[in-house]
């Protein structure tokens, strides 16, 4: 049985794998899909790529392309979640800053250099006309656990993270959400390592026509929408909302789209090129 590492968030973006993998699907395939969750988001799992500590990751668009930019020797086989990740503006609940303006020149929590809390405080400031260079600045939290320690105690001033995953936190009176800030793109890719490719395309194909058959039918398993809130410690309401503006993707992403992300990522001085489409991208 051929044992495959893969990564990604522990969030209810994900839930596919987890009930694919629960009904053993992988393994009827002669294939051991191993899951591994990344607490500390993109920045840890680029990393965990580039060490070959998992094969495939689930990730930020943003985040991957900056870093196969960067020397990552792996290529995008595939959109995950097509619509935008909506990012919640977040300051402890006990804070002055009522609105973003507040923020400028603030301290940002993120969850590590490369991470999209940080690409995305970048967008976000970008959105409000700052100066990239005096008006923003960073506080590394690790993880969504060191953001709510880091804005308590001030380390830090604000942190972006998507708002329904931190909706509990709100709702608890630890953070208060002050805006939101989409992201201007498909949210999540499947990333996969070359040397994995080149070697184990049969494999792969497997594993994406598993998940692509559960993501299809996604939204139409019966009391999906509870599932997510008792697994994911949220309110019925949210979920449902959360529902209604998710689609996810069974293709690869597009030329123009990447070309965009690229132009947007350059201009924010976040990438020091822009690359051809079949450097970040492998057609199965």
């Amino acid at each position: 049985m051929k044992k495959v590492n893969i990564g990604g968030v522990p969030e209810h973006f994900n839930l596919a794998w987890y009930l694919t993998l629960k009904n053993g699907e992988y393994k009827d395939k002669d294939i051991n899909l191993r899951w591994h969750d990344y607490y500390g988001g993109t920045g840890a799992m680029c990393k965990a790529l580039r060490s070959g500590d998992i094969d495939i990751a689930v990730i930020l668009t943003e985040g991957i392309i900056k870093d196969i930019i960067a020397g990552n020797p792996s290529k995008i086989v595939q959109t995950f979640v097509e619509t935008p990740l909506v990012w919640g503006v977040h300051v402890a609940d006990k804070s002055s800053y009522n609105k973003v303006e507040d923020l400028k020149g603030t301290k940002a929590a993120i969850s590590r250099y490369g991470s999209g809390s940080h690409l995305m405080a970048y967008i976000n400031a970008e959105n409000h006309n700052w100066d990239l260079e005096k008006d923003l600045d960073f506080e590394v939290i690790k993880n969504l656990d060191g953001a709510v320690e880091g804005l308590t105690n001030g380390d830090a001033d604000y942190f972006l993270w998507e708002k329904f995953t931190t909706k509990p936190l709100v709702d608890d009176g630890v953070f208060r959400r002050i805006d939101n800030c989409p992201s201007p793109w498909p949210c999540f890719v499947i990333a996969v390592r070359e040397d994995f490719i080149n070697s184990n395309k049969k494999d792969l194909q497997t594993i994406l026509d598993i998940i692509n058959n559960s993501t299809v039918d996604f939204k139409n398993i019966p009391s999906i929408d509870r599932t997510i809130a008792n697994r994911y410690e949220q309110q019925l309401e949210d979920v449902q909302e959360w529902l209604s503006i998710t689609e996810w993707s069974q293709s690869l992403i597009d030329k123009k789209t990447i070309m965009t992300i690229q132009k947007e990522l350059f201009a924010l001085n976040i990438i020091p090129e822009v690359v051809d489409y079949e450097t970040l991208t492998h057609k199965l």
